[in-house]
């Protein structure tokens, strides 16, 4: 596992800077809470006479008067962004940043099949997704325990582990992609993840939009859903495995076979 651990130290930087980043306002976000409590009533009404606005974001159907339906809106925003683009450009450098800083001969000098770099260069990224999630839901209940409300355990428990369930589909989406590039790729990683969530918002405006659900992994974090169902929707959870596991198989397939310059 010497690349394995390679691969870690090589993106411990990036891994505590994010995290503190993402961490940070999100322990502000939740933070504000209290004071924020007793103009959440107002705040409701206004965007409950938004319409399709209202729907893209779930709050017609969320109480954000409530410990709950204030972090799945405001705490659910900086988890899906900030660890979405983490998570997409950590995934779609893993193999493409070889060719990109010239290290791909000194790494297939090395003694690794093809095969057991890209296993060994997948397990690295899934690994720091889970550090990052694990600070961030650390950060998240204990900043929820500060505010001396009565927290919600299940409900934030389950709002985290939908998040982490995107964050290493789009790991794994980014890191089918990174197989196919030679120069990098960070505004692919970005744009995918920026894409897939401006997707949820349309599949969430427009009726017919529906079946985009399936595509974007947003979709099974709605907190919106998660809070009225106590549980995540298994169909865009079972379709985005699936499109992880098929970017996952498509990189195995490119690299093993791909010409490395």
């Amino acid at each position: 596992m010497t690349l394995f651990r390679h691969e870690l130290r090589q993106g411990r930087a990036s891994l505590v800077l994010w995290t503190a980043a993402v961490g940070a306002l999100l322990a502000v976000c939740v933070g504000l809470f209290p004071e924020m409590r007793g103009q959440m009533d107002a705040v409701g009404g206004m965007f409950a006479s938004m319409g399709r606005f209202t729907a893209a974001f779930g709050m017609d159907r969320l109480d954000v008067g409530t410990l709950a339906g204030f972090y799945a809106v405001e705490g659910g925003a900086v988890l899906g962004l900030g660890g979405a683009l983490y998570a997409a450009l950590t995934g779609v450098s893993a193999l493409s940043k070889e060719e990109r800083d010239r290290t791909a001969e000194l790494l297939l000098t090395h003694p690794l099949s093809r095969a057991r770099i890209v296993t060994e260069k997948l397990a690295a990224v899934l690994a720091q997704i889970a550090a990052m999630d694990a600070a961030l839901l650390a950060v998240g209940l204990l900043t929820a325990q500060l505010t001396g409300e009565a927290v919600p355990w299940r409900d934030l428990l389950l709002l985290h582990g939908a998040y982490f369930l995107l964050h290493t589909e789009l790991g794994c989406l980014c890191f089918g992609i990174s197989a196919f590039l030679r120069r990098g790729g960070a505004g692919t990683g970005m744009g995918l993840a920026a894409g897939m969530y401006f997707l949820n918002l349309i599949a969430n405006m427009a009726d017919r939009a529906g079946p985009l659900q399936y595509i974007t992994p947003f979709a099974y974090c709605e907190g919106a859903d998660i809070l009225t169902r106590d549980a995540l929707d298994p169909g865009p959870v079972a379709a985005g495995m699936a499109l992880a596991a098929a970017a996952v198989a498509a990189a195995y397939g490119r690299y093993t076979g791909k010409d490395i310059q």
